[in-house]
């Protein structure tokens, strides 16, 4: 058993070493407060220059406050570039206060979860192999090497980013509002170039940016507004952005505008199609490497637009998905998509270089003028994107060419270099048509598939622009199936082979068509004394074999009560050439009649009609010699006894059927010596 005396001692000698131990911490917490830690500014410049192969100075006064996070105040401090760099500073500032974890140094990592400077300079630049002036190993290329930065407070200052793979060089201003309680006290202003396009921006934003980790972004996101413009597009928005240095967690509303949507696949990297101006609002978030706008509204030339989109950074291509709407379109909108010219651009009120419409006028003097599109379109660009978009117009003002359009429906499909628009729903002229197209950017030129099958479509809409029309009815079918290659439609249409056909069963139209058509001069003096009147129509029917551009007849035939037509020739989508032969034979006995088949020539802009042959000559020859004898006998040579028979339109339509499934039909027998 321990005597008394003992124990006492034994807990003195504890209390003893206690107390020993807590002086010493007492006198290490004393040393480390009152530690004049500016005594290791020299030897903390010459490491950090030593380390990183640039100058570093604590220029005035250190200050440390040691813990897990520690928190290091420099009063005066300059950070040299690399000498490659533009600027001659990475940071130049009056005062900076940064706090740094520990643990992370001992693997050469430097994170910083706070960075506040005050009369900032700051020299960002990034190099198009890498290197970059924030990444402080010696090569300035190590990604390890970048520091982390989790929220920065800037008082004053300024700001010179230069970057190759944007192409941009930026310089930018900051004012702090001390003292204003107001949300988005910190103001700045910038100009430059981006993507080599003029930019200025300006706005406001509060004093401590987010510039940290995805985590930190979307706890603590912070107020932004800003007004850019660059080169012809301009960008509003306000709202909140959570991590700057990502441009990650942004949920603002925004307001883009612009020239053509063309233009922001060199701004931002996303490809869509050349458009008229534009004015787009929305709610534009990001998350991730995922930028979506919700609720979307705004006009695109005289259309509107709402919907959905998507945009998703891929391993290989972004990719865009959504869903658009229109409730009106003018088809002017898309006329640049295609190549073809608009309303506008014929009258010359839009940007169209002058050299291009005084060639464009040349053209129609000289008879050189081209009806379908020979601009070239820029396939390449769909292998730099991927999409799945639906787009549906309810309503459809189809100007451009005459195009009775009333409403389109479609499905964009773009993966891999090659695009689909299918399927492909349009209301035309009162019916339906419907299709795909499929265009493959992988071969050069481009290849094209257009499959399209129209179905009762009005013949009196089909063709607005013609008066005598307007009281015709009638439906039609027609069936297009035609694979070509280029870099134009011109051109597509122009090396294209396949089929095309065109059915119609009963109507009525105007019937000093067929007159002026068949020659009949006393049918038409008296369709002008007593007024038009129409005629019935039995069918019509219209079969091409298409082979590298060239339409040749297989079935031409117009059936009435009136008049038969029969045709044969050909047309080139290569040259816009006409070459075709009417036959017409009228059924009904007429005076003044020049009955002989007329040839249809020219282009496709200026078809010319004349009469084929001789045929009118020599009819005038034996007119004026019974004129000689009887001016009376004179109208005998012209009096036409009808021989005309109706055709045969069942075989005509199977015939005109076969090329539009095969391209290659069973001939049949001449339909005009078939009675039905």
């Amino acid at each position: 058993m321990n005597h008394p005396l003992q124990t006492f001692r034994g807990t003195s000698r504890l209390t003893k070493v206690l107390i020993s131990i807590g002086a010493v911490l007492v006198l290490l917490a004393l040393l480390l407060i009152f530690f004049p830690w500016d005594l290791l500014r020299g030897p903390l410049n010459r490491y950090v220059s030593e380390e990183t192969g640039r100058k570093f100075e604590i220029t005035r006064r250190l200050d440390v406050k040691l813990g897990r996070t520690t928190r290091v105040f420099a009063d005066g401090i300059e950070f040299a570039n690399p000498a490659w760099a533009a600027d001659p500073f990475l940071l130049k500032a009056d005062s900076a206060e940064l706090h740094i974890r520990l643990w992370p140094l001992l693997k050469k990592q430097v994170e910083l979860p706070f960075l506040g400077l005050r009369g900032a300079q700051l020299g960002l630049q990034m190099e198009a192999d890498g290197r970059r002036t924030r990444a402080l190993d010696k090569n300035s290329s190590d990604e390890g090497s970048v520091p982390s930065i989790g929220r920065m407070q800037v008082d004053g200052g300024s700001l010179h980013f230069v970057s190759a793979p944007q192409q941009a060089d930026i310089r930018a201003d900051f004012t702090l509002k001390e003292g204003s309680g107001e949300a988005m006290p910190l103001s700045y202003r910038a100009k430059g170039s981006w993507r080599k396009q003029p930019f200025t921006a300006e706005g406001r934003t509060g004093s401590v940016l987010q510039i940290g980790s995805k985590a930190e972004a979307q706890q603590d996101p912070f107020p932004l507004e800003i007004r850019a413009a660059a080169g012809r597009t301009r960008f509003d928005a306000t709202g909140t952005i959570g991590n700057l240095a990502q441009l990650d967690g942004i949920d603002a509303k925004v307001d883009l505008r612009g020239v053509t949507l063309a233009e922001l696949h060199q701004l931002l990297g996303v490809v869509l199609p050349g458009t008229p101006p534009y004015a787009l609002k929305g709610q534009l978030r990001k998350q991730g490497d995922t930028w979506s706008v919700k609720q979307m509204q705004g006009e695109l030339g005289e259309s509107d637009l709402s919907g959905e989109l998507t945009y998703q950074k891929g391993e290989k291509v972004p990719r865009l998905t959504g869903k658009v709407e229109s409730k009106r379109l003018d088809f002017n909108d898309l006329g640049p998509l295609i190549g073809l010219q608009t309303d506008k651009q014929k009258a010359g009120v839009d940007a169209t270089p002058p050299e291009v419409l005084a060639a464009n006028r040349k053209m129609r003097r000289t008879g050189d003028e081209k009806l379908l599109p020979v601009k070239k379109l820029d396939f390449s660009k769909f292998k730099d994107m991927d999409a799945d978009v639906w787009y549906s117009a309810a309503s459809v003002r189809a100007c451009m060419q005459a195009l009775p359009v009333t409403q389109l429906k479609v499905h964009v499909q773009l993966a891999s270099g090659a695009m689909k628009l299918d399927p492909l729903e349009m209301g035309v002229a009162g019916g339906r048509a419907t299709g795909r197209i499929h265009v493959n950017s992988a071969s050069t030129p481009a290849t094209a598939l257009i499959q399209l099958d129209g179905r009762s479509l009005q013949i009196n809409q089909l063709f607005p622009s013609v008066q005598r029309l307007q009281a015709s009815f009638g439906s039609l079918n027609a069936k297009v199936d035609l694979q070509g290659r280029g870099d134009s439609i011109a051109a597509l249409l122009g090396s294209s082979s396949g089929s095309m056909g065109l059915l119609t069963g009963r109507g009525q139209f105007s019937n000093i068509l067929l007159e002026f058509l068949g020659l009949d001069g006393g049918e038409v003096i008296r369709l002008f004394v007593r007024g038009d009147k129409q005629v019935q129509l039995r069918c019509a029917a219209a079969a091409f074999e298409v082979k590298q551009g060239v339409l040749e007849t297989k079935t031409l035939l117009l059936d009435t009560s009136d008049t038969v037509v029969h045709g044969d020739g050909r047309a080139s989508f290569a040259t816009e050439g006409i070459d075709l032969v009417l036959r017409p034979e009228p059924k009904d006995v007429s005076i003044l009649s020049v009955r002989t088949p007329l040839h249809i020539g020219g282009t496709f802009a200026q078809p010319k009609v004349r009469p084929e042959g001789g045929s009118p000559a020599a009819r005038g020859v034996l007119a004026l010699g019974l004129a000689a004898i009887n001016p009376l006998l004179a109208l005998a040579a012209t009096i036409e006894t009808g021989p005309g028979q109706d055709a045969d339109c069942a075989q005509s339509f199977k015939e005109a059927s076969a090329v539009a499934k095969t391209g290659s039909p069973t001939k049949a027998a001449p339909a005009s010596t078939a009675a039905r």
